[in-house]
């Protein structure tokens, strides 16, 4: 019998923008970074990426989506906004959302998700840098 596991990826970006991507793992590992770190510069360099690197992804982020990610404040590093927090929630939760909904449609289709040795088909704790902006 052939073994089946599903890769599922969310991204946000703007309806009308087909090209961008605007917020996907990437990014809110960057976030979660920051609200870990205090400090994209430590985020950025916990998840092995150039610091010049995290603050385009982030600077391009916030002009696409139109509003501010995060609170800079100089040396002493860098917080969350209240609307970088609700985009990383609402993220996660539509996140949490998709992989339940795949895995419900695995386990009708195929009687499993395949995500039981964990082949890349559960939602990862921490992304890769590269999946998504």
């Amino acid at each position: 019998m052939n073994e089946f596991y599903y890769i599922a990826r969310l991204r946000i970006k703007r309806r009308e923008d087909k090209g961008n991507d605007y917020f996907g793992r990437g990014v809110a590992d960057l976030l979660h970074g920051v609200d870990q770190f205090s400090s994209l510069n430590l985020a950025a360099r916990h998840m092995g990426m150039a610091y010049s690197k995290a603050w385009r992804i982030v600077r391009q982020a916030e002009a696409a989506l139109g509003i501010q990610l995060l609170h800079r404040m100089r040396k002493n590093g860098s917080t969350l906004t209240a609307e970088g927090r609700k985009m990383l929630e609402a993220y996660e939760e539509a996140e949490q959302a998709a992989w339940a909904a795949a895995d419900a449609v695995m386990e009708r289709y195929y009687g499993g998700t395949g995500n039981e040795q964990d082949q890349g088909g559960t939602a990862p704790k921490q992304g890769n840098a590269g999946d998504g902006l």
